[in-house]
């Protein structure tokens, strides 16, 4: 591995594992607010557009205690972190959270925050019928109120111009980051699982001009460096995340590489440009959300995502599906069967992961991933 792949690969990992000093040193150095979103889509373009930095907030690994209190034991463990995270400091330095409702649990979660946070929370309410007229018109609505809100916390106008220019970065940033996970396939030896995971991620916690640099330099030191021929197995992985870490070593450990995916966290938030036409920057960034396939949470009756997914495996040459789904999550739940269905007609080995941010104890984990590798060599399927 050169110098210079290393070194960007350590910065972007350090933004990942600690994102608290990351947003510190952006606020510290900038003297821009920072303001955190919750999943799973959020138009962070407005954010950046008033001059502020965008924070992914996707949970993370902690004692659960506060939260409780206002959470029943079935919720998520992702929203259950984000909100401890909210009510222990984790969150102190952030000027405001975006909370958009795109499922049942989010809806709660919101309207919970606006009781128990000491920040402001602006919760806003993607529509279900996304595709049509009216529900673009209404979602535009929806972020005009949130800019508004947006503008209060900045002090000053959010234009229509500053928006148009804040898609471009973030378009930039998108393309960039569908160059690298093709780039990286042909290098799985140095990006590996985790390491992958950690240059996707740290996207949450940094300027995406300047996360969008790096990893064109990353690109760049990979592409000079010789193709690596891998010998393990190939997988893709669908879901809303792949945490903990510990999940994505027990994958490297037995020798298997994530070659593509369908995760809410990871490739979903870069899939889907901002279409460059539309009356106004509101209306392109609702027109963004109307256009996003493959999310279950993103109401889709052709269910697309399946074949997506399938998609996926056959440009890169995977040997199976991973399908990690989210523990208590109802909507992951509802489209497994489906895909279960999609993936067996095509006798694609698949392996059902049950994911949970806060889970103690990585061992089950690891005797199916194990399994996985056995069946993935025999061509089986784990159900």
């Amino acid at each position: 591995m050169s110098q210079v792949v290393n070194s960007i690969i350590f910065q972007l990992t350090e933004a990942a594992d600690h994102p608290g000093k990351a947003v510190k040193d952006s606020i510290d150095q900038t003297g821009k607010k920072a303001i955190g979103w919750l999943p799973e889509i959020v138009p962070e373009e407005i954010i950046y557009a008033g001059g502020m930095l965008p924070v992914g907030c996707w949970g993370g690994e902690t004692e659960i205690n506060d939260a409780k209190n206002y959470l029943p034991a079935f919720t998520c463990s992702l929203l259950m972190a984000c909100m401890e995270f909210d009510m222990n400091g984790t969150y102190k330095n952030l000027s405001g959270i975006v909370v958009p409702s795109m499922c049942d649990q989010l809806k709660c979660v919101g309207q919970d925050m606006m009781v128990a946070s000491s920040l402001p929370v602006i919760q806003i309410v993607p529509p279900a019928n996304r595709k049509i007229e009216a529900g673009i018109r209404f979602l535009e609505t929806e972020y005009q109120k949130m800019k508004t809100k947006l503008e209060q916390i900045a002090g000053h106008e959010i234009t229509d111009q500053a928006i148009a220019g804040a898609i471009d970065v973030y378009n930039d940033w998108r393309q960039t980051m569908r160059e690298f996970v093709l780039a990286a396939n042909d290098h799985l030896d140095i990006v590996t699982p985790l390491v992958r995971h950690k240059v996707i991620k740290s996207a949450y916690f940094m300027d995406k001009a300047k996360h969008a640099q790096l990893v064109k330099d990353l690109i760049a030191g990979l592409k000079e460096t010789d193709k690596f021929e891998f010998k393990g197995k190939r997988v893709v992985i669908t879901g809303i995340m792949a945490e903990p870490d510990s999940v994505l070593q027990i994958l490297e450990e037995n020798n298997l590489s994530v070659v593509g995916d369908n995760l809410a966290q990871e490739t979903i938030q870069f899939a889907t440009d901002v279409p460059a036409v539309g009356r106004d920057a509101i209306h392109r960034l609702a027109l963004m959300f109307a256009n996003i396939e493959g999310l279950s949470v993103a109401y889709d009756p052709e269910k697309k995502r399946g074949q997506m997914v399938l998609d996926l495996v056959k440009e890169n040459k995977a040997d199976g599906i991973i399908f990690a789904l989210f523990k208590f999550c109802c909507e992951e739940e509802f489209d497994y069967p489906i895909l279960k269905e999609q993936f067996e007609a095509r006798h694609i080995p698949t392996l059902y992961l049950e994911i949970d941010q806060q889970q103690a104890d990585a061992e089950q984990a690891r005797t199916r991933i194990q399994a996985f590798k056995e069946t993935l060599e025999m061509g089986q399927s784990v159900i």
